[in-house]
Parts: structure tokens; C-alpha cells; sequence
């Protein structure tokens, strides 16, 4: 068995002193958790974490004299991690287990996720569902859509709120995000995963929205643009690859070197639309969320 070289704390600016050249490393593979993260920053410096119970946890894998993977546990319980061997994964787990954390999912690349769900009910019992997976893509060289569809794209405006809002919640209804959806309907859009982003609308040539691409301020040189979303009676018409175009190229003009986007692997049409962008694939990633109080080996 490998020691143990987790070391965890909850202070997130010292984290991030000593494990952000790691996250910036492979900005387009750690996207999630340097997304996740900074909003974790940014709201414990602003003094809004207290809007939520518990405090996060971080961890930082150290070896060989340089940080190797980390982990971060929300006070929701999302766990999300980077790649570790299936050997790693399960001393990550007994620890977690053995300090009385119990995260609600798991968010990885694909057999990182799937080797830790194994491994946390081995250690405690507990068993898993997949929930989520999804291809990575990475931007290589943008490329225009052809043809292109009438109109513009243009950056939203305060005056575009309730739009955007209306927008993001038929998209979680779409998608089934009820965790996004209840905080929505709640009044709190700013608490949901959508209420850091830069929006994007491409809109026709009398100025009327069809289409709306979001993406995540950059951080560590990353822009991750997601999510992207046509009402259903304007698809078809090419809206979606032009204004992901245009989020995309704001993206870069604000100084992103890794633009990036997940795709639902059974959609063929739009993972061939975002390669005709010139976006590749890097990974795959997936989610396992634990039924705690299920029967032992049930999942």
C-alpha cells in the first residue's frame, strides 16, 4: 500500500498557494475544479460563504517534491477530484471515510470517478448511481460556421437579465440540473452554478434572441463555455454553432489559452458541431452520486 500524502485544510487561499501551479498546469483537464474552486474563493473573501452550512475541504497529493492531484468536498457535499491511479483513489477514500465526510457525489474524469465510487462503498458501505458523463473538449483553431445564420452575436446587458434567467432554467428543465432549477425558482440565480457567467445571444437580424451561450471568467488561463441553449422552436437553423462561435472568440479576446466545453456524448449533432468549430476531444469525465441508507451492494 502507498502512504498516505494527503494533506487537507480548509483555508482555500493557502490551498491555492500551494497546489494553483498544479490546477494551471492542464488548465482544459482541471477546468472544473479551478472553476469550482475560485468561486469558493471568491465567496469566502466577499463573506458570502456563510450562506452556506459547513466549511470546504481541500486536498493536495504530494509527492516526489510537487503536488501530484487534489480533491475539494463543498459543504453541499460535490466532490470533485483529478486524476489518480485506482491505488490512490482508494487511500483517498479510506481517509475521507475515517474523518466522517460523507460527499453526496463524486465528479472526475471518467475512471477516476468510477474507481472511486467502487472504492467508497468498499470502505464504507455505501453504493452509487452514474448521473452524469460527458466528453471534454478542447478549442484548437476556431473556425467560422458554414454557413452562417442571419444576424449577429452580441454580449448581454443588465436590461437581458430576465431573459438570461428565463433561458438558464428552461435549460435545466432540459437537461434535468434540479439543484440549478430549485435556486432559480428560489430567486437565488446568483447562487446558481450559472451566476458567475459571461452571456452571449445570437440574435436574428430585427435584433430578436434565438440562442444563448454562457462561459466562466478565466481562470488560470481557462474559459469554460457552458451552457449552451436554443429554445426548442429556433433549432435547426445554425443558431447554436454561431453564437458558441462568438462566446468562443470573446473567450480568447479576454485572454483564455484553454477554451473548453462538455458534450453529451449520445448527441451526435452537436458533438460533430463543435468539432467543425475546431474544438477536440480530450477526456472523458463522469458523476457518481451515493445512496446513503440504500442496502449494502445495491448499484
Amino acid at each position: 500500500m502507498l502512504p498516505d500524502e494527503w494533506h487537507l485544510t480548509q483555508d482555500v487561499d493557502d490551498f491555492l498557494s500551494r497546489a494553483g501551479d498544479f490546477l494551471r498546469s492542464r488548465a482544459a483537464l482541471h477546468n472544473t475544479p479551478l472553476t469550482d474552486i475560485e468561486k469558493l474563493r471568491t465567496r469566502t473573501s466577499s463573506g458570502a460563504a456563510g450562506r452556506h452550512d459547513g466549511t470546504a475541504v481541500f486536498g493536495r497529493l504530494e509527492s516526489e517534491g510537487g503536488v501530484r492531484a487534489v480533491f475539494y468536498l463543498t459543504p453541499p457535499g460535490r466532490l470533485g477530484l483529478t486524476p489518480l491511479s485506482a491505488e490512490r483513489t482508494g487511500i483517498l477514500a479510506a481517509r475521507l471515510a475515517s474523518l466522517g465526510h460523507a460527499p453526496a457525489h463524486v465528479i472526475a474524469d471518467h475512471a477516476t470517478a468510477g474507481a472511486f465510487a467502487k472504492a467508497w462503498q468498499r470502505h464504507t458501505g455505501v453504493p452509487s448511481v452514474p448521473f452524469w458523463r460527458t466528453h471534454l473538449y478542447r478549442l484548437g483553431t476556431l473556425t467560422a460556421p458554414r454557413p452562417r445564420p442571419g444576424g449577429r452575436g452580441r454580449l448581454t446587458t443588465g436590461a437581458d437579465r430576465g431573459q438570461v434567467v428565463r433561458w438558464c432554467r428552461e435549460f435545466c428543465v432540459d437537461v434535468g440540473e434540479r439543484h440549478s432549477l430549485d435556486l432559480i425558482d428560489a430567486g437565488s440565480f446568483e447562487d446558481s452554478r450559472f451566476g458567475d457567467r459571461h452571456f452571449t445571444f445570437w440574435e436574428t437580424p430585427d435584433g430578436t434572441p434565438v440562442s444563448m451561450a454562457a462561459s466562466t471568467p478565466v481562470v488560470g488561463g481557462m474559459v469554460r463555455v457552458d451552457p449552451v441553449y436554443t429554445p426548442a422552436r429556433h433549432r435547426g437553423r445554425g443558431y447554436a454553432g454561431a453564437v458558441t462561435f462568438e462566446a468562443s472568440r470573446a473567450a480568447q479576446a479576454a485572454g483564455a489559452t484553454d477554451v473548453v466545453l462538455f458534450t453529451d456524448p449520445d448527441n451526435a449533432t452537436s458533438n460533430a458541431l463543435y468539432r467543425r468549430l475546431g474544438y477536440v476531444h480530450v477526456d472523458d469525465f463522469a458523476g457518481y452520486r451515493f445512496s446513503y441508507g440504500a442496502p449494502e451492494g445495491a448499484g
